[in-house]
């Protein structure tokens, strides 16, 4: 019952992002377009990927959340994986559409940007939707361990930055009306547009690390041999050997070989597992440890 309260709370947070979304987007869309402004264009392709992308978590979530089977043994977690990497591949592509229209205006081609008061209300309204539902997303990644509202909570967190460097360049563009001797602020909401697409290139390139990392089942930096340590620590354990980590999206799983002294009865083994089991659980919480014990004899004789 708490998989399922849990897996519902998850759902609900991502079916909030892709509301916001669509939202933002028919308001930037809008605005935009009425005022010529690429800075705010730029941030309306930047919200449709977001929706693309807030759909592809809401997806992602709602079959991640799927027990294992025959056929997925680690369950189905990869799949937020998946969409985190789809999500990045959206955001890079996003990002050179952006410097490709941004140089053209600035190089090649003279377009007048009408600033008025919707401009400042869209990009507002913006930034306060945008930490809202990065807020939900981050307390529902944090609290049930999950990739793809993690990389939300992150994109948009960052989209508050973005946002905010579209509000300068139009207060540079409104700044070239009033004031003759600084015409060439007129620019600066295409350099804001290039400042846009380098935020959503850091963002992709954090964001791409870590699925990749994910896919690849990349252990945590130092976490293979602090459970090494800790297992072998324990009294009845021998040594401690094979420690081996993999995610499948919130899901941890920990597989460890440990020596044991072959005179020790069944029950008295198992009983060593439980407790270390326990111990790792306390390193990483939630995990799904596999221990197996070996006598140590039988490794002395390999050896």
């Amino acid at each position: 019952m708490a998989i399922i309260e849990g897996n519902n709370e998850k759902i609900n947070a991502a079916l909030t992002s892709v509301i916001a979304a669509v939202a933002l987007t028919t308001f930037k869309i809008i605005v935009g377009l009425s005022t010529g402004s690429l800075g705010i264009l730029a941030e309306a392709a930047h919200s449709g990927l977001d929706l693309i992308a807030a759909t592809m978590t809401l997806v992602a979530v709602r079959f991640s959340g799927q027990q294992a089977d025959e056929e997925h043994t680690y369950g189905h977690g990869k799949i937020e994986n998946l969409s985190a990497l789809f999500e990045t591949l959206l955001l890079l592509a996003t990002s050179a559409w952006i410097i490709y229209e941004a140089v053209q205006r600035l190089v090649y081609k003279t377009i007048e940007v009408e600033v008025t008061v919707w401009a400042f209300i869209v990009m507002a309204v913006s930034i306060i939707i945008d930490a809202t539902r990065s807020r939900v997303l981050y307390r529902a990644a944090r609290k049930y361990n999950s990739q793809a509202l993690e990389a939300d909570a992150l994109h948009f967190r960052t989209d508050i930055w973005s946002s905010s460097v579209v509000i300068l360049g139009l207060v540079g563009v409104l700044i070239s009306e009033r004031v003759p001797e600084l015409s060439w602020m007129k620019q600066a909401d295409a350099v804001a547009a290039i400042g846009v697409a380098g935020i959503v290139i850091y963002v992709s390139y954090n964001l791409g690390k870590r699925t990749i990392q994910g896919l690849l089942d990349t252990a945590p930096k130092g976490l293979t041999d602090q459970i090494n340590s800790t297992v072998a620590s324990i009294p009845g354990v021998i040594d401690c050997h094979q420690v081996r980590v993999r995610n499948s999206g919130p899901e941890i799983f920990i597989d460890a070989h440990i020596l044991v002294d072959p005179s020790q009865s069944l029950i008295t083994v198992h009983k060593l597992t439980d407790d270390i089991e326990i111990a790792i659980r306390e390193i990483v919480p939630g995990a799904d440890v596999t221990i197996h014990p070996e006598p140590v004899e039988i490794i002395e004789k390999i050896k």
